[in-house]
């Protein structure tokens, strides 16, 4: 290992992993040696706000920013982390120090809140300082659903140092208290708000009817955006016509393959992921499978396979909508060894839309899709057709059609 290290240096990770450990770690043995001995901060949140969900109803929330002021936003903007190394995108979430005091959900008046809402919807960086009870405690929290999360001590004391110049769409929508959460929501993301920036107001309390109003657990609020947005879309795309040919994307990053198919049928959508041993999620000695799917109709109950189900959708239907089609979308995830870390849903979100950039490769029927995509998956095909409804329902319909001719 030491000899790979010295040839690779951090450039070709050559260890197999889909970062650096090296560079990991220092970056990090480096981050915790500058904050460990402080207990204030005084420095520019991008902005940057977490609730939690340990307790409910009462859970913890708090702002975070650096040690330092300047031009932070891309260190809690997802939207701009896509083909960025994986150790930068670690750099920016082990810089940010978050102060935590608990509160009540429904105590949305609370000074403390009421101050993170502002934060929250300012329209770049803003200066605060935090006072801590305690020094922050040196440790990285990692988490399927939502981004890494640096440092973290109990707020004593939290004050904003300059002027807030406040995102107009945003203060629009916090201030319609009659407007619905969901409604406002689909108005944001029309105006093009940031859903990163969407799920952040959503989560501190800023949204909807001024009586249901309250603290939304950053995870819960990552998926409720993602879920209600793409539901949106979703049902105007039911309204467009069919695509006229099969369409594939492919799209291989950070020992994962990401495999999108398209069929020409009504909407109907499946997530599939498969995830090889040693990755995040899987420490046995087998590939493990898992998927779930939704047809015309939609869905009543919440996906086996959590936020990314819904991350994927968003994705999807972004594109069908951005072309005025619908189809039958197939989505498969391969997971890789060295993928060992998890990081957030939005690395679904944003991998796939960036699929949704290239040009699709077109077939003219099922049969030269599969032969095509067989050849680009690790995990035998035929396997993914056999955890897969969608695939073997127009397989199915497939061989009746040839049957009756």
């Amino acid at each position: 290992m030491s000899n790979l290290c010295l040839i690779c240096r951090g450039t070709k990770l050559l260890c197999g992993k889909a970062y650096c450990p090296i560079l990991v770690k220092s970056i990090l043995k480096f981050k915790i040696k500058n904050i460990t001995l402080k207990r204030e901060v005084y420095g520019s949140s991008p902005p940057s706000v977490f609730v939690g969900r340990i307790g409910y109803p009462e859970v913890y929330i708090g702002p975070a920013a650096p040690s330092f002021l300047g031009n932070t936003e891309i260190y809690d903007k997802p939207e701009g982390w896509i083909n960025k190394p994986l150790e930068e995108i670690l750099d920016y979430r082990f810089s940010l120090i978050f102060g935590r005091t608990k509160v009540k959900v429904k105590d949305i008046s609370n000074r403390t809140v009421e101050i993170i809402q502002e934060i929250s919807m300012a329209e770049r960086p803003v200066g605060i300082e935090m006072v801590f009870k305690k020094s922050p405690i040196p440790r990285i929290k990692f988490d399927e659903h939502t981004p890494p999360q640096g440092p973290t001590a109990p707020l004593s004391k939290i004050s904003v140092t300059e002027n807030i110049r406040v995102d107009k769409k945003i203060e629009k929508a916090y201030y319609d208290t009659d407007l619905k959460a969901r409604n406002a929501i689909i108005e944001l993301y029309r105006n093009k708000v940031d859903v990163s920036r969407i799920q952040k107001i959503l989560s501190v309390g800023g949204l909807g009817l001024i009586k249901n109003r309250r603290l939304v657990p950053t995870r819960w609020a990552i998926t409720a955006v993602d879920s209600t947005i793409s539901e949106n879309l979703i049902k105007e795309i039911k309204e467009f016509p069919t695509i006229e040919k099969y369409q594939v994307f492919i799209r291989e990053y950070m020992k994962n393959l990401f495999i999108v198919i398209l069929i020409p049928r009504s909407w109907s959508y499946e997530w599939m992921e498969g995830w090889f041993p040693n990755t995040t999620w899987n420490r046995s000695k087998e590939i493990d499978i898992e998927g779930d799917y939704e047809d015309f109709k939609g869905r009543t109950t919440y996906p086996s396979i959590g936020g990314c189900y819904y991350a994927a959708r968003l994705a999807t239907a972004e594109y069908l909508y951005r072309i005025k089609r619908q189809a039958t979308a197939i989505l498969i995830r391969e997971i890789y060894p060295g993928f060992d870390l998890p990081i957030g849903v939005w690395f679904v979100r944003e991998n796939l839309r960036e699929t949704f950039k290239q040009k699709p490769l077109e077939f003219d029927n099922i049969k030269e899709v599969i032969e095509y995509v067989s050849k680009k998956t690790k995990i035998d095909f035929n396997e993914w057709i056999k955890r897969s409804y969608l695939l073997r329902k127009v397989i199915s319909e497939r061989k009746i059609k040839e049957w009756l001719k």
